[in-house]
């Protein structure tokens, strides 16, 4: 028997239907249940073929846990170790090499030395910082927001330098990014399920938490759907998640990515509505079922698997040949061919060569 194996915190709604919807299908071999752990032996593999995490990026416990159940041949949803390297400005970077949309960003150092270090571990650090390369690059009104976090935790609205300052100054030893808003008048949050299915949900992130998701949004253009169904596939592809939810922001008909660093997304049922909780509980069901028939699996561990691209091998050129040494072979050839020249008969002679 197959187990599947569901990690999570403090949500409800999501993991207790995930489990009974793959039971209710009765397939053969088969069965899903909550993950139970205690200490984790190293000599022992855990018990479960798959295993969908909600929570390993609060409890670094569960994160060691998943990391030795993924090289044990376990498959994680999503992958523990791109999930740990991960962060929201490689992100942005990555997501401007593949063409998609995103504002400009920029990276500041901590307000406040990192525990353990000094001004001496800061001599690399241009000081003063150049504020006024940020402000020309992104602008007065952005978003600062921590590097590595979610949940919009430690998120500050930026209008104006005061606001900018005053954010950065209660940051303290977070990293922090600064990005320009998007005066945006559509925005889409997206369910990305297996690098393959795509469920677009309309999204406000101006209202109140409970009302975020538009339950009875208009209709949109069918081109921009398309461009960010696209755009959603190509992140999550390029990132290795096989769950994650790709925030959009549109301004004048383009779709800015805003945020794409989400493995383990919003799915309660009193948040996304009745449909979309409907739907991602089916397809999260079916890409659990589809990898458990396939375990157990060796992961790649190259940083570049992660990535969704191996690298080009580099092909090895012949080596150049001495100059003095070409030129000598260049020379006997020459010889060897007035040689051969001189010897040839000729009609009018009968003149053949001789030793």
């Amino acid at each position: 028997m197959k187990k599947i194996g569901v990690l999570f915190g403090m949500e409800n709604s999501f993991p207790g239907a995930l489990v009974e919807h793959i039971n209710a299908r009765n397939v053969e071999g088969i069965h899903a249940e909550f993950v139970e752990t205690g200490a984790v032996h190293m000599n022992k593999a855990p018990q479960y073929a798959v295993i969908v995490d909600r929570i390993s990026h609060d409890i670094p416990f569960y994160r060691a846990f998943l990391k030795h159940a993924a090289i044990n041949g376990t498959v994680i949803i999503n992958n523990p170790f791109w999930w740990s390297a991960d962060d929201k400005f490689f992100n942005y970077t990555l997501a401007e090499k593949l063409g998609v949309a995103v504002p400009p960003t920029v990276i500041l150092p901590h307000k406040k030395h990192p525990k353990g270090t000094t001004d001496r571990s800061m001599r690399n650090l241009e000081y003063p910082l150049n504020w006024e390369s940020v402000f020309e690059y992104v602008g007065l009104h952005g978003f600062m927001k921590p590097v590595d976090g979610g949940g919009w935790r430690d998120v500050y609205h930026i209008h104006n330098r005061e606001e900018f300052f005053a954010a950065f100054d209660q940051s303290h030893e977070l990293c922090m990014l600064y990005q320009k808003a998007v005066d945006f008048n559509e925005y889409f949050r997206c369910y990305v399920v297996g690098q393959k299915k795509v469920h677009i949900m309309p999204y406000d992130p101006r209202r109140a938490h409970h009302e975020r998701y538009i339950q009875d949004p208009p209709a949109y253009d069918k081109k921009l759907l398309k461009r960010v169904e696209q755009d959603a596939l190509k992140l999550c592809r390029a990132l290795g998640y096989d769950l994650n939810t790709v925030e959009f922001a549109v301004e004048n008909g383009i779709p800015y990515a805003i945020d794409f660093m989400n493995p383990a997304p919003d799915a309660d049922l009193h948040s996304v509505g009745q449909a979309s909780f409907d739907w991602i509980v089916k397809e999260v069901a079916d890409l659990a079922i589809a990898k458990a028939k396939l375990a157990p699996e060796h992961l790649n561990l190259k940083w570049s698997a992660f990535l969704g691209a191996e690298p080009e091998p580099v092909k090895k050129s012949a080596p150049k040949k001495p100059a003095k040494k070409a030129a000598k072979k260049v020379e006997k050839k020459t010889e060897k061919k007035s040689a051969t020249k001189k010897a040839a008969p000729t009609p009018e002679t009968g003149n053949t060569p001789t030793a």
